[in-house]
């Protein structure tokens, strides 16, 4: 089993590959397939957003069972994306958890543009952005035109930190494999242009510190 260190090492490396255009494509023949059929052993959870331009074993050059993948628009947390980072972690081993924010996000800017002009959206998708307004609304502190004035970075930023900070604080579970040291939870933010996934939110440890 892989340390979260370890885990956290194999997607940056990979994601690495992914921006140089150099793609190992690993774990993707008929010998893992066959292999993964009789079990999974992923070695990391990612919580993202269902975005089509965000594909998780892409984008971290991934394969077949490397990758427990949890999503849905704006990576909203509730109890069933709860549910099924404890049965990644807990049941399947996991040894990382990482909350995948993106760039260009329509759920975050939905959420803002609620908490600025109280236009809410129709139908189901109003609770898409009623789960992304927690994350965002402490940003109204600073005053109406502060909060007018973010840019979208600054709107990410805060989701998905909020988002990483809250999942140990919601899960019993997960609180504990972090602090035995069995998990660590990353919160990663990713540049549809670039491609690259960087680092902005550690809870445990995974060898290096995140962004300012």
């Amino acid at each position: 089993m892989r340390t979260p260190t370890e885990s956290w090492s194999a997607l940056r490396e990979g994601n690495a590959r992914f921006v140089r255009d150099a793609m190992e494509h690993p774990s993707q023949d008929t010998s893992r397939r066959h292999e993964t059929a009789l079990a999974q052993h992923p070695f990391a959870v990612v919580f993202g957003c269902s975005d089509s331009r965000v594909a998780s074993e892409l984008i971290f050059d991934q394969g077949l069972g490397d990758l427990f993948v949890v999503r849905n628009a704006g990576h909203v947390v509730d109890p069933a994306v709860l549910g099924s980072i404890e049965f990644g972690v807990e049941l399947l081993g996991a040894s990382l958890v990482v909350v995948l924010g993106h760039s260009s996000c329509g759920a975050v800017g939905a959420a803002a543009r609620t908490l600025r002009t109280g236009e809410e959206p129709p139908g189901f998708v109003r609770a898409v952005t009623d789960g992304v307004i927690p994350s965002i609304v402490s940003l109204t502190a600073q005053g109406p035109e502060a909060f007018a004035a973010m840019d979208e970075a600054q709107l990410l930023n805060a989701h998905v930190r909020h988002t990483v900070n809250a999942l140990p604080s919601y899960s019993a579970a997960l609180r504990a494999a972090v602090d035995e040291g069995r998990c660590a939870i990353v919160g990663v933010e990713y540049d549809l242009r670039d491609g690259e996934a960087r680092l902005v939110e550690v809870v445990g440890e995974v060898g290096e510190a995140p962004v300012a």
